[in-house]
């Protein structure tokens, strides 16, 4: 999914759109991830190098796909970073990527001969350790619709001409992807739990950087399972951060109004998804020291 969002740049002088294609992004991430920000990691580069010195700590407390984590891993952006995520079927890949149990997950991706049968037979196994489980969701992400995996998400019947489930199943990519990870995967912690708590734990870390990708307020409910958060008390939080910090939310008039409330600056920033259709997104930060005209319109 990552790979076909396109973001654009806007220049306030020319007010010409200067394509970007993140086809030119390195792809870390093994998610199809609904709303994945591998689009906005040029962006993220410059918010990480605001202070030209490599960032102590990055937090990133809703992790989802992983794609800013992955990034500031694997370019030394960060010398620690801690994902956090609650949804305990994300977090079981992110559990096993992260361990010992990385080249089983490998090797079980790319030796899994995928039909339909074969399919049903590993999701309604009953008996699921930690490793299963991952490997369950990987391959729900990847024949799942959107690669969504809340309730109500179904199998892909037709998929890229007509290749049905086979459409986003890659398992060379998956497997090398994985396999880059653990390379990397000792700059990495990751915790399964509540985002809000641990921003709590960590209001007084200034030396921190947060990268705050919450639930989307309109289409969560379709994307997520835990969409339903508590957005106030989210930018609160976040206006409480001595650290710095990205938040990142769609353009609505409700996120506008909390931003305004909580006295937190916001820029707006284009995209274009995956239906081709553009669409704004909100990046709320401490500062904007670090955002140039090419970034906004």
């Amino acid at each position: 999914m990552n790979n076909q969002l396109t973001m654009f740049d806007l220049s306030e002088k020319s007010e010409r759109a200067a394509i970007i294609n993140v086809a030119s992004v390195p792809q870390r991430s093994p998610f199809r991830y609904p709303g994945g920000k591998t689009w906005l990691v040029p962006t993220v580069r410059k918010w990480l190098k605001q202070e030209r010195k490599s960032v102590s700590e990055l937090i990133e407390p809703f992790a989802g796909g992983g794609i800013v984590s992955l990034t500031a891993a694997f370019e030394r952006l960060a010398d620690g970073i801690v994902m956090v995520e609650m949804d305990e079927e994300i977090a079981a890949v992110w559990e096993v990527i992260l361990s010992e149990n990385n080249k089983w997950l490998a090797a079980k991706i790319i030796s899994f001969n995928l039909t339909i049968d074969n399919v049903k037979a590993e999701l309604n196994n009953p008996n699921k350790e930690l490793h299963d489980i991952a490997f369950c969701t990987i391959l729900k992400n990847r024949i799942f619709h959107g690669g969504i995996l809340a309730k109500g998400s179904g199998m892909i019947k037709n998929g890229e001409n007509g290749k049905g489930i086979t459409s986003r199943w890659y398992p060379k990519t998956l497997h090398d992807r994985i396999i880059a990870i653990g390379y990397v995967k000792d700059r990495i912690s990751f915790k399964t739990g509540d985002a809000f708590e641990v921003l709590e734990q960590n209001l007084e870390n200034d030396k921190a950087y947060f990268f705050i990708d919450p639930p989307y307020t309109k289409a969560g409910k379709r994307l997520y399972t835990y969409y339903d958060i508590d957005h106030e008390r989210l930018f609160a939080l976040t206006a409480q951060l001595k650290g710095k910090f990205m938040l990142t939310y769609d353009d609505t008039n409700e996120i506008r109004q909390l931003a305004d409330e909580y006295r937190l600056d916001y820029r707006t920033i284009p995209m274009k998804t995956t239906h081709h259709l553009q669409k704004n997104e909100i990046i709320v930060s401490d500062n904007f020291s670090w955002w140039t005209e090419s970034n906004h319109r």
